[in-house]
């Protein structure tokens, strides 16, 4: 007689630890790979703050690979970076040594009362605990300082892009793009997660062209791609190479970003 099998249980969901954590082992692919950001997002940071970075103190927290913390520090600011991962903070040391670095995270900044004019935050903030993040930042900036999170997110309207999210949420259950509004612990959280109205908001787009390969190493570097396990997501991304070298014949890939800037400043 044939006997009933109890199917098994799903898989377990990566947690939120381990997504904010898979980035310390592919940091050079990170830094060779993730996109940038436009000046217009600094222009707007200091319009917004009322405040040129020149001269600034700035925390740049979350720095990672310390692609943001470059170009603060290229605009003139005094900057000094957090970042709590190994990986991501020794690739930073080796390549960003006239920028100093500190371990530390967003919800237990290390350092002292009011001692900032900016805390920025670059693709970032989503791996915080507001509740906490957010009474730090006010502890460390000087009165009338500003706090500013950004993310690069896939622009609105475009069809490729549109397509290739759907493939990517298909396949993993979970889109790269950030969606501001929605209620996710992972690499898709924006605006909800800043527990205060007073901010303003502002919406910087750019573009970038790359070879295919440079595109599919970006999407390689994200978390959810990272916690999949390497086979999956070779087959992921071979699949993926198809697809846009129909969209792309001559091998190269106009990648298009809507850069969102949330800024608030201390009461």
């Amino acid at each position: 007689m044939a006997t009933s099998m109890t199917p098994p249980p799903p898989p377990v969901p990566p947690s939120h630890a381990s997504r904010a954590h898979s980035f310390n082992s592919v940091a050079a692919q990170y830094a060779a790979n993730r996109p940038s950001y436009p000046p217009a997002l600094f222009d707007a940071i200091e319009e917004l703050a009322g405040c040129r970075l020149a001269g600034a103190r700035v925390v740049d927290v979350g720095a990672g690979t310390g692609i943001a913390t470059a170009l603060l520090h290229d605009r003139g600011a005094d900057v000094v970076a957090v970042e709590p991962g190994d990986g991501m903070s020794a690739h930073f040391r080796r390549t960003r040594p006239d920028i100093p670095i500190v371990r530390g995270d967003g919800n237990a900044l290390p350092l002292a009362d009011a001692c900032a004019d900016f805390i920025t935050y670059a693709q970032a903030w989503h791996w915080t605990d507001p509740s906490r993040a957010l009474p730090e930042a006010f502890r460390v900036l000087r009165p009338g300082g500003a706090l500013a999170l950004w993310w690069n997110r896939d622009a609105e309207g475009v069809p490729w892009l549109a397509d290739q999210a759907e493939r990517i949420n298909q396949h993993y259950g979970d889109p790269l793009a950030v969606q501001p509004g929605t209620p996710d612990t992972g690499e898709n959280a924006s605006a909800y997660a800043v527990p205060t109205p007073d901010y303003a908001r502002r919406v910087v787009r750019w573009s970038r062209r790359v070879p295919i390969d440079t595109h599919l190493a970006n999407l390689g570097s994200h978390s959810i791609l990272l916690v999949n396990g390497t086979e999956r997501s070779e087959a992921f991304l071979s699949e993926e190479r198809r697809h846009l070298l129909q969209v792309f014949p001559d091998g190269h890939v106009e990648e298009t970003y809507d850069v969102e800037l949330l800024l608030t400043t201390t009461p």
